[in-house]
């Protein structure tokens, strides 16, 4: 089992060099991987105001449908970034992105 998982790590990491994963991050991924609950919360709340937007006016289970949907937005955004900030850690453990 644990080289089956050790398998699936390296075909990642692979096809993560393979596009270009390897590079020093941007200004922007470095701010979203220092604060990944804020970066979620700014997305959640414009998504859910959408959501909102073109939820019916008529149906009573609308509003809460558009918050749980800016909730998952949120989620999966905050997700990517927490993944970003595991990307930058092993770019410092590697050596090749010396934090700054």
């Amino acid at each position: 089992m644990a080289n089956w998982r050790r398998s699936l790590g390296d075909a990642f990491w692979a096809v993560d060099r393979a596009i270009g994963g390897q590079q020093r991050p941007t200004w922007i991924q470095k701010r979203v991987a220092r604060h990944p609950i804020g970066a979620g919360l700014c997305l959640a709340v414009p998504f859910a105001l959408f959501f909102l937007m073109v939820s019916p006016e008529d149906e009573a289970h609308g509003p809460p449908l558009a918050m749980l949907g800016g909730l998952i937005m949120g989620l999966l955004f905050a997700l990517a970034a927490s993944a970003e900030r595991l990307r930058q850690r092993r770019l410092k453990r590697l050596g090749i992105w010396d934090g700054s």
